[in-house]
């Protein structure tokens, strides 16, 4: 006697495509799908990963201005903020501020409290670094489009801005 029943093997049911278990490696699985379905699941917390990538970052060149000397970027830095402010305040509280301003971005990025808040703070410390191209020409440029090493560490910040561009609009997006 065979049976003509139609219940499904409990392998056989559907589960939603986000909580389906990873496939095996087949034959006619290649190896662009996947890779594709790590990819889909990565995009899912790349705002994080980011996050905490920037904020470390940020963390550990911040802290490194709280030991006057430790940062390589230092000299650059005072020299652009002190032009920026007109010498109004003194390199010793440009290096604290500074200290202080990416230390704290740091930590809001790494734990996501007042994010909007470093977000922000972040794009305002960005611009005055990329003012430092302007206000330094000397420090910053060999010559037309040949930076120094200190104009191609402030050029390779733009990378930074895209991906602060990436979480902030995670974090506005409902």
């Amino acid at each position: 006697m065979t049976s003509t029943s139609h219940h499904r093997h409990p392998a056989e049911s559907p589960v939603p495509a986000d909580r389906a278990p990873a496939r095996l490696p087949g034959p006619r699985q290649s190896l662009r799908s996947r890779v594709a379905s790590h990819a889909h699941r990565y995009m899912r917390i790349s705002p994080a990963v980011l996050r905490a990538c920037i904020g470390l970052v940020f963390c550990w060149f911040g802290v490194l201005k709280f030991f006057p000397g430790a940062s390589a970027a230092e000299g650059f830095a005072i020299g652009a903020m002190t032009e920026m402010t007109m010498g109004l305040v003194p390199a010793p509280v440009c290096l604290l501020l500074l200290a202080v301003l990416e230390t704290g971005i740091g930590l809001a990025l790494l734990t996501g409290f007042l994010l909007r808040w470093a977000l922000a703070a972040f794009f305002l410390h960005m611009t005055g670094v990329f003012l430092s191209l302007f206000v330094l020409p000397d420090a910053a440029w060999h010559a037309a489009a040949v930076p120094t090493l200190e104009g191609q560490y402030v050029i390779k910040n733009i990378i930074l801005v895209a991906a602060c561009l990436h979480i902030t609009a995670d974090e506005l997006t409902p």
